[in-house]
């Protein structure tokens, strides 16, 4: 079994931040990319980051200069500093991690619960 769990969604108002974290756990024996998406009502899921395990990042447009991803391989957990936010992010923000359960094993792709962000006055 494999568990993502994300934390650090809210409302904020527009200019300001927000950290998102996502905790892998369960049988893991290697993590390779980690990313996270997010999904505004009536819209498609969109890439919002990535990163791999050696620490090279990939940013969607629309949130570059803005936001941060990160990872902590010990803690198996990636993060999302989120600066300047604007009513446009405002989205359920979905964690998406690749990962060998075990020695051999090909990899597999798990998603997080979701974590609603809204930024708005």
């Amino acid at each position: 079994q494999v568990q993502l769990v994300e934390s650090g969604g809210g409302l904020v108002q527009p200019g300001g931040s927000l950290r998102l974290s996502c905790a892998a756990s369960g049988s893991i024996f290697r993590i390779n990319d980690m990313g996270w998406y997010r999904q505004a009502p009536g819209k498609q899921r969109e890439l919002v980051a990535t990163i791999t395990r050696g620490s090279s990042t990939n940013y969607a447009d629309s949130v570059k200069g803005r936001f941060t991803i990160s990872r902590d391989n010990a803690k198996n957990t990636v993060y999302l500093q989120m600066n300047s936010l604007k009513p446009e992010d405002t989205a359920v923000y979905y964690c998406e991690v690749e990962l060998v359960r075990y020695s051999g094993a090909l990899s597999n792709k798990y998603w997080g619960q979701g974590t609603q962000v809204t930024v708005s006055s």
